[in-house]
């Protein structure tokens, strides 16, 4: 049987073999200590829950969602939450759209945006989709640099001309996975700059938007001036609250951007279902402790890694967000993937080589602070019995 050629030329999806590494360890009777994927291991806040359990039994809820771009109860909810959280104003009419995840508006807008041949700009170490969705559409990925001596910021300078004349979309993703780096609003001023000059679309991939740690508040791209002339951001709830397996999201943004992405969506899905989306409401404008209480959560959990290491010897920088761990690899390994394969084999832990999400990422593992399993604080100083005894 064929298939299409644009799968052929697709890598494996760096999570799905993380799963089957996964699935054959534990079919071993591994006793494994998992900081692969990140999924937040911490439950969905009860008020969320309830809100969908509510919905669930109104059967008006149980239809097609046919507004299109979501309900106006939710974009009414995330137009407030962006004004109050983040300091921008959007029109929930044309400049908001509800996705299935974050992940599904990243995949498709390449498919919205992009033609054949044109460059899409990205970022390497980053998430594979934003590569992926270019493939798609036949257009040609130009891999960005991100380097620790910039920390870890592209160097815009450095791109040629010609390419960024080609250009359609710069994908940014601040606060960063895997590197959890960060970005502040001097540098998205230089990207609404550079992106007015050569007519490029910037796409902010916000996902970890509310992951940070020490009083640190994370910029959004659209909060710069000029930014909506230029761009869209997406945003995630699964991070922010929990909601990984509900796939929520939204993108904000400019609504010529919104419009087109849109149109896309209305063709190749049937948008989310309505009970998910009230849920989402209850989540947008109810209690916020949550996800203080989160954030209390992961900084424990990343001091607790990040000072087990460095008392046995893995030096490791500390984040200031997202909920991972972006570790260059210790002495006497040639690279990322001989370190992961080291950590599993010898020790059952399991974590991401930096390779899996670009060659920039060849000398780095990353570790999921998500620890899944439950007991996540003594797993994470059973990891560094194990990494001492073994590794080390």
């Amino acid at each position: 049987m064929r298939i299409a050629r644009r799968l052929q030329e697709l890598p494996p999806y760096p999570f799905a073999e993380i799963s089957r590494l996964k699935s054959k360890a534990i079919a071993e009777g591994v006793d494994l200590l998992d900081f692969g994927i990140g999924d937040p291991d911490l439950p969905t806040p009860p008020h969320i829950v309830d809100a969908l359990c509510a919905a669930a039994h109104d059967p008006t809820t149980h239809q097609y969602d046919e507004t299109g771009t979501g309900t106006p109860e939710f974009r009414r909810a995330v137009a407030d939450y962006c004004s109050d959280r983040y300091g921008f104003d959007c029109d929930p009419k044309s400049e908001i759209l509800r996705l299935i995840g974050s992940k599904d508006g990243i995949a498709h807008l390449s498919w919205a945006l992009v033609d054949p041949r044109d460059i899409v700009l990205v970022p390497d170490p980053g998430y594979a989709v934003y590569k992926t969705g270019a493939t798609f559409v036949g257009a040609t990925p130009y891999t960005l640099p991100l380097a620790p001596d910039r920390g870890y910021l592209p160097d815009l300078d450095a791109i040629p001309v010609e390419t960024a004349q080609r250009a359609r979309v710069l994908w940014l993703n601040y606060p960063n996975n895997p590197l959890a780096a960060t970005a502040n609003e001097a540098f998205f001023e230089r990207v609404v700059a550079f992106a007015g000059k050569y007519d490029i679309i910037v796409a902010h991939d916000f996902a970890y938007a509310e992951v940070a740690f020490d009083g640190y508040r994370p910029v959004s791209f659209l909060s710069v001036s000029g930014a909506k002339e230029v761009g869209i951001e997406f945003h995630s709830l699964s991070k922010s609250y929990r909601m990984t397996g509900w796939r929520v999201g939204f993108a904000v943004g400019n609504p010529e951007i919104i419009a087109a992405l849109a149109k896309v969506k209305s063709n190749v899905d049937s948008g989310v279902f309505l009970a998910v989306q009230r849920a989402a409401v209850a989540a947008l404008t109810g209690p916020q402790e949550c996800i203080a209480e989160m954030r209390a959560v992961y900084q424990k959990r990343r001091d607790l890694f990040v000072d087990g290491m460095a008392e046995i010897g893995w030096k490791i920088p500390r984040p200031a967000a997202t909920f991972y761990v972006w570790a260059p690899i210790p002495p006497g390994f040639d690279n990322g993937q001989e370190v992961a394969t080291a950590l599993l084999k010898e020790c059952g832990i399991l974590c991401t080589p930096g390779s899996a999400y670009g060659q920039g990422g060849d000398q780095f593992v990353r570790f999921s602070l998500t620890v899944q399993g439950g007991q996540a604080e003594e797993k994470i100083r059973e990891a560094c019995r194990r990494i001492r005894t073994k590794i080390l």
